[in-house]
């Protein structure tokens, strides 16, 4: 169909050349003007055409056509005058010479647009690379810039440690098919060029029977996946596989990226867990030697004078016991809890539930022996919360047991509770030595413990307020802490209200 096409438009500029020809003898027009006017045509077949075939027999042609028409004798091919000899010779050279240097303007614009067309090709998968979130997603993409430049199927194998781990094939026009089952003889070929990290299948020396030819989309010796082209004993052209090698290189530099983040994350999150279970051990070794030796001290001193001691001395030493031991208790608590956190272990059991029965649940949990009041400012309207109860009355606990320590006795610790822009606000007031500005932005970090009266720093790991945090985290809501007037502090937190629904 092109070379019928070639023949055509050839056959019609020189048809029209000579038409233009009579013209230009009739109206008397020297005969270097006609002359020109082929050398013309064969410039305009060359620019025309995709071969150079057609402009060479076009400047013979012409020659042949202008003896005939416009040469003495005319219509026939005898030469009066010698002297045409040189002209013809003239004309055919000149046509040629034209042709060829138009050839090349064509061939030299072609190759710019191709080039042109490959930096753009390149320039937008390097882009869909960039943005690709996982070595699936990079290979997808690759695969669906080369079906769509090379219009045929593409297979993609991906490799984890040099074994196959998934694979699939983009189409034309860009749908997926992860249903792939490979024949013996590609299985061959994606081996050899596995292990020997160059090209097999079709096309080459090795395996050509198969169907596919087959790369390696590696950086150095590490092989992220194996790329299989559909030929259909169609070769491509140079220009083909240098898109083809490019193409494919970037898909190994953006896998190997994700590689290297992977391995970053994962080892800033190694690196995070030990400077946890660091801070961990040291914190325990340090905060549980002053409780643990006071119950080991307190229990001798019963075992071995318990029936010398007076009544009420002993019983100082079974409340000092009994408080050392539950402050163990609430710490091994808050330390499954905050590992769970991290781990991503915990799992939140939500369900609707009233906020007033909570806060009682949160008071009743702290120890009788203290001397501070603890008052809630209960609501005539009824407040529901989607929360994991235990949870929140563990963040309240906290609270509490720090507004407690650092409360003088006999003074209020207020509890108010309230309803707004569709969040349950609890706020729990005390009037202790409040905290200074400078820790307000750190007191809800991991281990943070300062040398001043702050909240949750006396005999403390620095995992209470961190907890807290973590919780109201994980159910939506935030936690704050600011001064309260005359003096003491107010933290606030917020957990997602429910509506309440009345059946009558």
């Amino acid at each position: 169909m092109q070379n019928i096409s070639g023949l055509v438009k050839t056959a019609f500029v020189v048809a029209l050349s000579t038409a233009v020809g009579f013209v230009f003898a009739n109206l008397g027009i020297h005969e270097a003007n006609i002359i020109t006017l082929y050398i013309l045509s064969v410039l305009v077949i060359a620019v025309w055409t995709s071969s150079r075939l057609y402009s060479i027999a076009s400047s013979v042609v012409n020659v042949f056509l202008f003896n005939f028409f416009f040469t003495a004798p005319k219509y026939t091919f005898r030469i009066q005058d010698s002297t045409y000899l040189i002209t013809f010779l003239v004309m055919f050279i000149a046509a040629f010479i034209t042709g060829s240097l138009a050839l090349k303007i064509q061939n030299s614009a072609r190759q710019s647009a191709q080039t042109a067309s490959r930096t753009e090709l390149l320039f937008e998968t390097n882009k869909l690379l960039q943005k690709a979130a996982t070595e699936q997603d990079a290979a997808e993409t690759a695969s669906r810039q080369l079906a769509k430049l090379l219009e045929r199927d593409v297979l993609f194998v991906l490799l984890e440690n040099n074994i196959f781990s998934d694979s699939f094939m983009i189409s034309p026009n860009g749908q997926k098919n992860s249903c792939i089952i490979l024949e013996d003889s590609e299985k061959s070929a994606v081996d050899y060029a596995l292990r020997n990290r160059c090209k097999a299948g079709a096309g080459t020396t090795h395996f050509s029977q198969a169907k596919y030819q087959y790369l390696t989309v590696n950086v150095n010796e590490n092989v992220y996946g194996i790329v299989g082209i559909s030929y259909e004993n169609i070769l491509s052209d140079s220009f083909e596989n240098s898109i083809i090698l490019s193409i494919i290189g970037e898909c190994a530099l953006a896998i190997e990226n994700l590689h290297n983040i992977a391995e970053k994350e994962n080892a800033a999150v190694l690196a995070k867990n030990e400077q946890l279970r660091a801070n961990l051990l040291r914190s325990i070794s340090h905060d549980l030697r002053t409780p643990l030796t006071s119950i080991s001290g307190n229990a001798d001193i019963l075992m071995s004078s318990g029936d010398v001691i007076e009544k009420e001395a002993r019983f100082n030493l079974y409340r000092d016991i009994h408080e050392d031991s539950l402050w163990l208790i609430a710490l091994v608590e808050n330390i499954l809890s905050v590992t769970r956190i991290e781990d991503g272990t915990m799992k939140l059991n939500i369900n609707s539930e009233l906020i007033e029965d909570v806060i009682q649940e949160a008071v009743l949990r702290v120890p009788k022996n203290h001397r501070q009041r603890i008052d809630i400012a209960s609501s005539d309207e009824i407040l529901l919360a989607r929360m994991d109860a235990r949870l929140i009355v563990q963040v309240i606990f906290n609270i509490l047991d720090n507004a407690i320590k650092y409360t003088p006795e006999n003074s209020p610790i207020h509890i108010h509770f309230y309803e707004e822009n569709h969040w349950i606000v609890i706020e729990i007031t005390d009037l202790g030595c409040g905290i200074p500005d400078e820790d307000k932005q750190k007191i809800f970090d991991m281990f943070y413990t300062a040398s001043t009266k702050i909240a949750d720093s006396r005999r403390s790991m620095g995992l209470g307020l961190s907890l807290c945090k973590s919780i109201i985290h994980s159910h939506g809501g935030k936690i704050e802490v600011y001064d309260n007037q005359p003096n003491g502090a107010v933290f606030r937190f917020t957990v997602p209200a429910e509506e309440v629904k009345l059946h009558e």
